[in-house]
């Protein structure tokens, strides 16, 4: 049926062209672009038995993360073929050797994530070599090597084009960042691990667990077990040992988990389980100030928190605080007036008191951009703030000499479905600060899933692939990166097709977040 092209689709298609079989183009479809990349025109087959050394390394992989990172890898390149061509007698890669320098395997924020890798055509066996500081680089290294070999339906093998290949890389930002948000609907534990897998393919590497808010409290708090009572209902709950689980799975793919409490605000759910917690029974929001219980609640989570997420970071909120509930509450408004405090000192006692909690227990917190808008001069020194509102927040956090995370919700927040990928990845969250030391501030980004209007049944189309786009705006250099984003359209459809071959129900890119595909045809023309 004959209809009329929309704008970006008119756009993808001529930026796409004709280069559809990957063998006979000259592009570079890594995504996100490394720092430096050459490349030959030099086709090799990959051993249908290739295998993974360490010769060299100081790296033992006593967890399996190398190992079992590495057959992951594999399995990706096969995409489920029966790889059975018969292996040619020469230019067959037979390994990859990993070179790890440093014996350490614990996951920190600012953890040494670069890496070289190399793929040459000649030498005996033939192996690609992968050197980095870190197992994590390590990691990063072989996304990008899957990202080379393809499964070849003539060969009926794995090959890799272009050899030989030279890259060294290492990410812009430290925080590359995606926010789920498992209160305003559940997501089960299948899911979230799954996304977990997609960000380790665009090296995003912060997942930031938004588990609870006004709509329901799902976690299993051991300190205060009445606190899941304000889940959804029964089945949509997580244990202790899912919150492990899931931080586990996740630290042996290079992610950290980050997980969020928003307080005072955003807390309706907490006081399904422990009623004392809401100002009044006919006012539920925010916490009740004036109760030192909220405060031994929090101090609860965060103690429990402490033995499971292991981040360097805490998120508490403290965005969309309406202290209406305060004044309207006698106990609460007499409070207020024995401390000479209104509404605002108030607020910001919660905050504070909060902070000083969560560091406490060994955390840095991150805060949303309201209380810095507020009484950025009173939070701790080690504050992030976390902006989402106003695109002029962030150079002023860091002329305040606090850290930033950038998320401005007008190109970064996934549920505004009119957001496009472009807009995703021409945001620059460096805009208007230029003093180099101001600049090191700004951590890094994070794009947000908001979950009021997705669930399982279509959380990925709706991150993927416009997370892709931010994704490369945070590791790739800012001088690799295009000013025109119809010059990485073709780039940015071929890895979402590598997504959608690799079971991840990533949407097209041409027209919103989660748009079907236009008609019939190829997928990079989607």
């Amino acid at each position: 049926m004959a209809r009329a092209l929309s704008l970006s689709l008119l756009l993808a298609f001529l930026a796409i062209g004709s280069c559809i079989a990957i063998e006979v183009t000259d592009h570079i479809d890594l995504w996100p672009m490394p720092t430096l990349v050459s490349h030959g025109t030099q086709r090799l087959y990959v051993s249908k038995d290739i295998t993974m050394s360490m010769e060299g390394s100081s790296y033992s992989d006593e967890k399996g993360i190398l190992k079992d990172t590495f057959q992951r890898v594999v399995d990706l390149m096969k995409l489920n073929h029966a790889v059975d061509g018969v292996n040619p007698s020469s230019f067959v890669l037979t390994g990859v050797n990993v070179v790890v320098h440093s014996p350490e395997d614990e996951l920190k924020f600012g953890v040494d994530e670069s890496y070289n890798l190399s793929v040459p055509t000649t030498g005996y066996p033939l192996q690609a070599q992968i050197e980095a500081q870190t197992v994590f680089g390590a990691l990063h290294a072989l996304q990008t090597f899957s990202q080379l070999c393809y499964f070849d339906f003539t060969s009926r093998l794995i090959e890799l084009i272009s050899a030989p290949w030279t890259i060294s890389d290492t990410p812009r930002f430290p925080y590359r960042g995606l926010l789920i948000d498992t209160s305003r609907h559940y997501l089960p534990v299948t899911v979230i691990k799954k996304v977990i897998d997609t960000m380790t393919y665009s090296k995003l590497n912060v997942l930031h667990w938004h588990i609870v808010d006004a709509q329901s409290f799902p976690i299993e708090i051991p300190s205060y077990p009445k606190l899941w009572n304000g889940s959804y209902s029964f089945s949509e709950r997580y244990t202790t040992s899912d919150a492990i689980d899931i931080v586990r799975y996740a630290e042996n793919r290079g992610v950290n988990v980050m997980a969020e409490i928003d307080v005072p605000g955003h807390a309706l759910s907490w006081g399904v389980g422990y009623p004392s917690l809401w100002p009044s029974d006919s006012c539920k929001e925010p916490l009740d100030v004036s109760n030192n219980f909220s405060f031994g609640v929090i101090d609860g989570i965060l103690s429990d928190f402490s033995k499971v997420f292991k981040f360097k970071f805490v998120h508490l909120g403290g965005d969309e605080v309406n202290t209406s509930c305060w004044t309207g509450t006698p106990h609460i408004k007499k409070w207020l007036d024995d401390n000479h405090m209104n509404v605002s000192d108030a607020y910001r006692y919660f905050v504070l008191r909060s902070q000083k909690i969560a560091i406490s227990h060994g955390y840095d917190v991150i805060n949303w951009e309201e209380t810095f808008n507020n009484f950025g001069d009173k939070l701790d020194r080690r504050t992030v703030v976390h902006n989402w509102l106003e695109a002029d927040v962030a150079p002023k956090v860091v002329a305040a000499g606090l850290r930033c995370i950038v998320s401005n919700q007008d190109k970064w927040y996934l549920d505004h479905l009119d957001a496009t990928w472009e807009g995703f990845y021409t945001n620059e969250p460096l805009k208007d600060i230029d003093d180099p030391d101001q600049q090191r501030l700004v951590i890094g980004g994070e794009v947000c899933m908001w979950g009021e209007q997705i669930d399982a049944s279509d959380i990925e189309q709706t991150i993927w692939p416009r997370a892709a786009a931010a994704a490369e705006r945070l590791w790739t250099p800012i001088e690799k990166l295009a000013e025109d984003p119809r010059l990485v359209t073709s780039r940015l459809a071929r890895f979402r097709c590598l997504l959608n071959q690799r079971g991840v129900a990533a949407a097209p890119l041409a027209g919103y977040g989660r748009t079907a595909p236009y008609e019939p045809g190829p997928c990079v023309r989607q």
